[in-house]
């Protein structure tokens, strides 16, 4: 059984290693459906075998990826996974990791509302899946120290119910898990962040110069 650590992902050729678009989808491959081969990839997407390569050597790089050298026999070299709680930065060293950090989150995020919009419209194609399936809605007043700590303790609790793909019990199958916990807006952060809301401090000072 492989552990999951969890990594903060700062750097900015990481953070560029990564949110390459055909990289992120062949990571989720690998962490959904377990070691692949560049060829078994590179048919997968539709893509050139020589690119897919590349990518993954771009992966395994910085860590995201490495050989699985119990499946790789001579120049047929399987890649897996590794299991990891990849934290991304809210507030980069620079704007460019910055900004990079925000689009791997995009990706992320449009990846599983795909996958989401998929399995709502057709649920009962999942059978016993589909039925165990929950969708939740709740909220609770907390500070933010205490945010950090529900945070914390969700990533805990879905590490405990971590399986590597090889290791699922008969009939299992990978779930897609969804988290979102922030402050609920209220109408003044909606006007503070409205790019049509009222003037900053300084653009109202600027208005009034003569």
């Amino acid at each position: 059984m492989h552990e999951t650590q969890r990594r903060e992902v700062s750097d900015a050729k990481a953070l560029k290693g990564l949110a390459h678009p055909l990289r992120q989808q062949m990571l989720a491959r690998l962490q959904r459906n377990g070691p692949a081969t560049s060829a078994d990839l590179a048919a997968e997407f539709g893509a050139d075998r020589g690119a897919t390569s590349y990518h993954l050597r771009q992966l395994a790089r910085f860590g995201f990826i490495q050989e699985d050298t119990a499946r790789s026999t001579g120049r047929r070299k399987y890649w897996r996974a590794v299991p990891e709680d990849v934290r991304l930065p809210h507030h980069a060293a620079n704007a460019e990791a910055e900004a990079t950090a925000q689009e791997i989150g995009h990706q992320c995020w449009e990846r599983a509302e795909h996958d989401l919009a998929a399995f709502l419209t057709t649920p009962d194609a999942f059978g016993e899946f589909g039925a165990a399936a929950l969708h939740s809605l709740g909220g609770t007043t907390l500070t933010a120290e205490e945010l950090a700590r529900f945070t914390d303790e969700y990533i805990a609790f879905l590490t405990r119910w971590h399986r590597e793909p090889d290791q699922g019990s008969p009939g299992s199958r990978h779930i897609t898990v969804l988290f979102n916990a922030f402050p609920t807006p209220d109408d003044s952060d909606r006007q503070r962040l409205s790019p049509h809301g009222p003037a900053s401090d300084a653009d109202a000072r600027q208005s009034q110069s003569p």
